[in-house]
């Protein structure tokens, strides 16, 4: 029996990471399934857990107000180094391109344990953007022993950085298994509409925003804000569901520019069900999202991404998604397509999920047994 120990800290993990660890739950005969949260963002997490049903056999709580990279990571990796000298697991697996996942990465290399990294092989080649992703998703996929690649795009990257190509397993994106397992519940039990959203809302069509990427912060992230208002203000049927990120310097432009419109709906973070709600149920999204670029699709809503870059560029490709950046313009004249033109709309919202099916847990899994 081999002991797999899955580590993440922050709510994009957890989510993604959920499906793989009911899998490997699957086998208990082969497979030991340890979970560790170092809890980077403590109540997002905690939601995720609870959701999903996952209690954590080891959590770091590590999340400090006004903590730092620098700080964060020097106190991930010493604080796994003194688990690894107590629990010793044949292999560590890590998600994504967190602090939490560049700084596990290390501490498990230090200790000789092998590394599994679910998604990997996502790049931008702009190494400031996204800040700090781009880095710490190189930095592992130079430690890790194995990749498992949501996309053959992301496989290419992986083997143009000198990866062997036996180390690549391409599976799709677990938040797709994630999110439908979500979705089901969702859809049989009814909606879990959040109290404050205004029942207005469900007379006209719903744009979903999400933004809170750092190197937008400032003069782009205000140009964002404006071109949300401009929009409403332009469709009398358009209403706006916004969960604002709880950091001021989102907050603070958002609640500035948008707030005291009564067809814009500014909440709190949602629980991830109610989110996955609604994707389900909205018009179209605007987003700087990683993860939601990569589940809209299977929901055949139409995505804007209010980036300049972004390292999820198959929806790109196949026209599900379109890169808007943070121009006020581009994100207006981009919208208006969709909200006024029917064959716009279908062109992007009829196109399959291009970053999986479902099945890429139990492939990760898979693979992992094969090897092990």
């Amino acid at each position: 029996m081999k002991k797999i120990m899955t580590i993440f800290g922050t709510r994009p993990e957890a989510i993604k990471m959920a499906p793989v660890i009911k899998e490997l739950e699957k086998h208990p005969k082969e497979i030991e399934c340890l979970v560790c949260v170092t809890a980077q963002h403590r109540k997002m997490l905690d939601q995720v857990l609870s959701l999903f049903n996952i209690i954590p056999d080891v959590d770091l709580n590590l999340m400090e107000n006004n903590q730092t990279l620098g700080t964060l990571t020097s106190r991930v990796v010493s604080s796994l180094d003194e688990m690894f000298n107590t629990i010793r697991p044949d292999w560590v697996l890590i998600q994504g391109d967190t602090t939490t996942t560049m700084a596990a990465s290390l501490a498990a290399f230090y200790h000789g344990i092998r590394i599994g990294h679910v998604e990997a092989g996502l790049r931008s080649h702009e190494k400031r953007s996204p800040f700090p992703e781009e880095i710490n998703r190189k930095i592992v996929s130079i430690i890790a022993d194995l990749h498992f690649a949501p996309t053959d795009k992301a496989m290419t990257a992986l083997m143009n950085e000198g990866v062997l190509c036996k180390q690549i397993f391409v599976t799709g994106n677990t938040v797709i298994d994630a999110m439908l397992s979500i979705l089901e519940n969702v859809r049989k039990k009814g909606p879990r509409i959040p109290v404050d959203i205004s029942p207005d809302v469900f007379k006209g069509r719903i744009i979903l925003v999400t933004g809170h990427r750092r190197e937008s912060f400032g003069k782009s992230f205000e140009e964002m804000c404006y071109a949300l208002k401009t929009i409403v203000e332009l469709n009398d049927d358009i209403y706006i569901i916004y969960p604002v990120h709880m950091n001021p310097q989102v907050q603070n432009p958002v609640r500035n520019i948008l707030g005291n419109n009564g067809r814009i709906n500014l909440l709190e973070p949602l629980s991830y069900d109610q989110l996955v709600w609604l994707m389900d149920n909205c018009f179209m999204i605007l987003t700087d999202s990683g993860g939601i670029q990569e589940e809209a699709p299977s929901l055949g809503k139409p995505v804007l991404v209010m980036r300049d870059v972004t390292e999820r560029e198959e929806g790109i490709l196949c026209g599900c998604s379109r890169l808007v950046g943070t121009n006020r313009d581009r994100i207006i004249n981009e919208a208006q397509k969709l909200i006024n033109i029917p064959s716009e709309y279908n062109k992007m919202a009829k196109i399959d999920n291009p970053y999986g099916d479902g099945q890429a847990s139990r492939r990760i899994v898979d693979a992992l047994l094969s090897t092990i």
